[in-house]
Order: structure tokens, then C-alpha cells, then sequence
């Protein structure tokens, strides 16, 4: 289970903001803030992005790490601190190098329209992700099950730029197809002349589909994905822990 309900709380008391405030500020009903923070319910990813963006936090360390009063407090004073940096442009430099423009399932259709703008990839929300993947990457949130257990509903993946000119594609790797209708999460299963590429999905219900590389408006590698799901053991991993439990059970008994 991540920490953002219990991150949520703390936020609340480091800013003095009763639990109708808070919602009021991100658009919420006061009895979902409770939910979050009785970790009966999380925040969607558009919701998660507005408490990171609002408080200076990453969402990463908004999920994943339990932070302390003391520790928000001093992360407060930190940034007062540091308002006015020495070096304004090398700073504005590091910031936009780590910063991804994030295109919800909601506005796929309009950054299909729009992807060559510069104007409309500059005004997305923006995500802070621990990688070096360079300036050129995108987080798409990803829709529908056909890439399960993979990737699931609402799951997004960080991804960077393949070349349309000259790409680059290798078997097997998971691949974002912007084309002129959908966003097209898939792995790539064969590469044929004439540009030809059967795609996989990881579901198996779902059919090979064909792509032609003329088709596709952009084509994004996936390196990596974030979700909020909580996925369940597999059963073989459940049966390596029960078969490691027997085993330790045996050599204690002969120690």
C-alpha cells in the first residue's frame, strides 16, 4: 500500500488545513480526503499530480515514502532558502531536463491533434521522474486492459523518443504508437519489409494487430511505468515463498 493517505494527513498539519479545505482545493468531496487518509481509496493520477505540484513534492516521494511533520517543516524552510538561486538559467536548465510532459487518457485525442505544437506540449502537466533518459520523453496514461497483467487501467508509462525517420525497434520491447485515431501501447512481436510491424499485446484475448510505420505520428519506447495499483502475488511466487518457508522449517529442525 502506498503512503500517500497517511502523507495527505501530514500535509493537512503542516499547512493547518482542516479536511473540507484541502478538498475545496483540489476539487474533491471532503468525505474522499477522509477515504484517502483512511486508506480506503487513493487519489487518481490527475488528483496525485495536483497535491505534488501544489506542495513542491515529486509524486513518487508523495506515494512511496512515509514522511514525517518534522520532515515537511524542514522541506518548507528548504525551499524558502533556496528561493533565489545563484544561477538562474543553469538552474532553469536542470529543472527542464528532468521535467516530463504527462498526456492523460482524457486528452489523447487532443494531443493527437496537437502533438507538433510546441505551445500545447509546453502547457501539459509535467512529471518529475528519477531516469536519464534525456529531454525527449512523454508519460502517457495508459486505457483499457489489453495490456495486462503488464500495464493496467490508468497505469502511466515513461517513455522516450524513436526517431520516425530512422527507427530503431527491437523485438520483443514495448512500444507508444501515436496514430492518427488512439494511442497504441504494444509490443513489438515482428518487423516486416515495406515498414509492416505486427504488435502484441500482453493480453491474450487480444488479437496481433499491423501497423504500417507511415501510420504512426510518434513513436515512444517505454522504459518504464508507475501505477497505484497494488497487484497481488502471483501463485508461483506464493508457492516459492510457502516451498522457502518449508525449507528454512526442515533446516531448523536438523540445526
Amino acid at each position: 500500500m502506498s503512503n500517500v493517505g497517511k502523507n495527505i494527513r501530514k500535509l493537512r498539519t503542516v499547512k493547518k488545513l482542516s479536511q473540507a479545505a484541502f478538498a475545496e482545493l483540489f476539487g474533491l468531496a471532503r468525505p474522499s480526503v477522509g477515504a484517502y487518509e483512511e486508506g480506503r481509496s487513493e487519489p487518481k493520477m490527475e488528483t496525485l499530480i495536483q497535491i505534488a505540484q501544489h506542495f513542491g513534492l515529486s509524486v513518487d516521494l508523495l506515494l512511496t515514502k512515509e514522511l514525517t511533520v518534522n520532515e515537511l517543516y524542514n522541506f518548507d524552510l528548504y525551499k524558502q532558502k533556496n528561493a533565489e538561486p545563484a544561477s538562474a538559467p543553469q538552474a532553469e536548465a536542470d529543472r527542464q531536463q528532468h521535467l516530463t510532459p504527462y498526456v492523460p487518457a482524457a486528452r489523447i485525442l487532443e494531443y493527437i491533434v496537437q502533438h507538433h505544437d510546441t505551445t500545447f506540449i509546453d502547457a501539459l502537466t509535467t512529471l518529475t521522474f528519477p531516469h536519464s533518459l534525456g529531454p525527449a520523453t512523454r508519460a502517457f496514461e495508459v486505457s483499457g486492459a489489453d495490456m495486462q497483467p503488464t500495464l493496467r487501467h490508468q497505469d502511466v508509462v515513461l517513455c522516450c523518443h524513436v526517431d520516425k525517420a530512422s527507427p530503431r525497434l527491437h523485438m520483443g520491447r514495448l512500444y507508444a504508437f501515436v496514430t492518427q485515431s488512439r494511442l497504441l501501447v504494444r509490443r513489438l512481436s515482428e518487423q516486416q519489409t515495406g515498414g509492416l510491424l505486427k504488435l502484441r499485446a500482453d493480453n491474450p484475448d487480444y488479437p496481433v494487430q499491423d501497423l504500417l510505420l507511415t501510420d504512426a505520428l510518434e513513436i515512444w519506447e517505454v522504459h518504464g511505468s508507475f501505477s497505484t495499483h497494488l497487484r497481488a502475488p502471483a501463485l508461483l511466487e506464493e508457492r516459492v515463498t510457502q516451498l522457502e518457508r518449508q525449507l528454512e522449517a526442515v533446516l531448523a529442525r536438523l540445526g
